[in-house]
């Protein structure tokens, strides 16, 4: 049965198994680092900030104190949740960034989805 294979065949299958393992190698070498990689959103020109991982999950937020008036209170609320959309919306682009960079790495075609 494996006689119609040949040496080629069963090489090649080892090549592609040794390239897999090494894929996943390095997505979850890159997955672990999107909890150091940062991100800042921002919105009101900088008047509130959030600092988040590349996962999204939300380390930090600044607000300057110029907008803290009770008239502006819902601008304050709005400008926040346009900042969270901003930093997880970077998150988001930094870890296709560093998605891409390993598919360049290991030599597959722009834009192909890894199933993990």
């Amino acid at each position: 049965m494996l006689k119609g294979l040949g040496l080629g065949g069963l090489g090649d299958m080892a090549k592609m198994m040794k390239a897999a393992q090494e894929m996943q190698g390095k997505v979850a070498e890159m997955q672990a680092s999107l909890d150091t990689i940062t991100v800042e959103g921002n919105a009101g020109a900088g008047l509130v900030k959030v600092t988040a991982t590349a996962k999204g999950e939300l380390k930090a937020l600044s607000i300057d104190p110029s907008i803290f008036r009770e008239e502006e209170r819902e601008m304050v609320e709005d400008l926040i949740l346009a900042a969270v959309k901003d930093a997880q919306a970077k998150g988001v682009e930094r870890m296709n960034q560093e998605m891409g960079r390993i598919s360049e790495e290991l030599g597959l075609p722009a834009g192909m989805k890894m199933p993990f």
